[in-house]
């Protein structure tokens, strides 16, 4: 199939985006495209005008301020593997960036492209949720930061009105002494999760645990944040901890998990508290290195 007609527009400033949002009916902006395009070409979604962001310079750029690096919301996910401070301050990010589809889907899509598609089964989307990024977003009323924590409203919908868009995200770095990980299952690379976890986790001097973070994908109708096990481990010793136990009490309190031909409900809950195990593992072992 083809895409239904549309009208093009490629604005050449951020402005000039939001100036078409408000002028247009039935405007949609394009990312990177790798997953719009698809949805437009199945006739999925049908829109009158289609907004190019692709020449917008100013949507584009890493930058490390106040205690966050801060993206660009049409950097590429391939400018963002290759990034040397982002692998250095935010290694989370970095970890979870090569996961996503193959190098050619990363070569043109953009982390705010696959933020703000918000579908559950990604990584970004619980990575940013674990790190409690913020969501700068843009509309002609002027800007305002979104808390991770409030983006996500469901599966392919986010907190954004429809004269906004998302500007950048800025990911809180990390200090002391650290571990990040993340793992997934699927059935093959490059394909979205059937079941993931992101860790992030600090210990002290004595090695026991100060602060940890654990985000969920593929396990809801929105990325999830498994509030009840990042608490249960806090103030233990890291080598007291039982991963496999863990795992269990992330997966415990979910009460929607999807099901599909990938797998039932109870087949990943049980594929969910394995990955979270091993990426606590993971993630426990590089702070000990440090």
């Amino acid at each position: 199939m083809k895409p239904a007609p549309f009208d093009y527009h490629a604005p050449e400033t951020l402005d000039g985006v939001l100036q078409l949002l408000t002028d247009l009916d039935d405007a949609k902006v394009l990312a990177g495209g790798q997953s719009f395009i698809p949805l437009l070409a199945m006739r999925l979604a049908v829109f009158a005008h289609v907004v190019d962001l692709g020449r917008v310079e100013e949507l584009r750029g890493i930058e490390e301020r106040n205690g966050s690096v801060w993206i660009g919301a049409s950097t590429t996910q391939a400018a963002v593997e290759r990034d040397a401070n982002v692998a250095r301050l935010v290694p989370l990010v970095a970890r979870a960036v090569p996961l996503i589809g193959h190098f050619q889907i990363r070569n043109r899509g953009t982390i705010g492209g696959s933020l703000a598609h918000a579908d559950p089964a990604s990584e970004l989307p619980a990575v940013a949720l674990a790190l409690d990024a913020e969501f700068e977003v843009a509309s002609p009323r002027g800007r305002r930061v979104i808390p991770a924590a409030e983006f996500f409203t469901g599966t392919w919908s986010t907190a954004l009105d429809d004269d906004e868009i998302l500007a950048r995200i800025g990911f809180p770095i990390w200090t002391g002494r650290c571990g990040f990980a993340v793992e997934e299952v699927a059935r093959r690379h490059g394909d979205f999760a059937i079941a993931g976890a992101c860790v992030a986790v600090e210990i002290d001097g004595t090695g026991s645990v100060v602060r940890s973070a654990i985000g969920l994908f593929g396990m809801g109708s929105t990325p999830v944040r498994a509030t009840a096990a990042e608490q249960s481990v806090l103030g233990t010793p890291a080598g007291d901890v039982d991963a496999t136990a863990l795992g269990r009490t992330a997966v415990d309190d979910l009460t929607s998990i999807p099901y599909d031909l990938n797998g039932s409900a109870d087949y990943r809950r049980r594929v969910g508290a394995t990955v979270v195990a091993r990426a606590w593992s993971r993630a426990i072992e590089e702070a000990l290195r440090d």
